[in-house]
């Protein structure tokens, strides 16, 4: 079981995650809207997990990958993207994220994804 810290600034996305996570068996132990608040609470709750949204208002999500990598270089960090976002998913995983899940999630799909990073 993993504990999981869920970055969206849309907070039905973070419901919608948080289910999916919780129904695998794993643990949400916190919640984001923004890149910021995500490198704060990565932190404070040093979880085993980070999904991360790309587009946020105050940090995005490319620049909270540095941010949390910076003070934990073994952070995972996993991107959700709308399509058409790969530019950025790029960045992010030059930046250290580990996998990406395109929006809309699917069960299937989240649980591939943390069977190949966790």
């Amino acid at each position: 079981m993993a504990r999981i810290l869920v970055t969206d600034d849309a907070a039905f996305m973070r419901m919608q995650l948080k289910n999916i996570f919780t129904t695998l068996g794993h643990e949400v132990v916190g919640e984001a809207e923004n890149g910021q608040v995500s490198a704060q609470l990565y932190k404070e709750l040093k979880p085993d997990l980070v999904s991360m949204d790309i587009t946020m208002p105050e940090m995005n999500g490319v620049e909270a990958v540095k941010e949390i990598k910076s003070f934990d270089p073994n952070a995972t960090i996993v991107m959700c993207s709308a399509m058409g976002q790969q530019q950025m998913v790029v960045e992010a995983i030059k930046a250290g994220a580990k996998d990406f899940i395109v929006k809309p999630f699917t069960e299937e799909r989240v649980k591939e994804a943390l069977a190949k990073v966790l």
